[in-house]
């Protein structure tokens, strides 16, 4: 199996155990709205240009920040705070379930997920 296909499987997981964790914590309707497509503001960096773009989206869109708020949330018993954590999840695993991957500094199409094409053109010219 392609390997983009697990990832794809696993943003479906982490979607399903994001809303499962959120609706049996009571979680607001309105706050999943409000706040599921909020990750999505880091593509702001993008007008400074690709490589802050890529950096500020792929700081958001790894796990690793929603996961750490979400024990603190756990450890700390704050409600809110573990929300957060479980829509930020979700978004992720949505992400990644439909096909939209970790940037590369080359474009914001050119991600983890998609085809990199060789880089030809490195190895056909000669050094002058």
């Amino acid at each position: 199996m392609d390997p983009r296909t697990f990832l794809r499987v696993e943003g479906l997981a982490a979607l399903t155990i994001a809303l499962s964790g959120y609706f049996t914590l009571n979680g607001p309707i309105w706050m999943l709205i409000v706040l599921g497509l909020a990750p999505d503001l880091s593509m702001i960096g993008y007008l400074v240009g690709p490589r802050l773009g890529s950096l500020t989206y792929n700081v958001v869109h790894t796990y690793t920040l929603p996961l750490a708020l979400g024990s603190i949330g756990y450890w700390g018993d704050i409600r809110l705070a573990l929300l957060v954590a479980l829509i930020w999840i979700g978004h992720i695993g949505v992400d990644r379930f439909v096909g939209y991957g970790l940037k590369f500094e080359t474009g914001f199409k050119d991600t983890h997920l998609s085809t990199q094409p060789a880089p030809i053109d490195r190895f056909t010219q000669s050094d002058q």
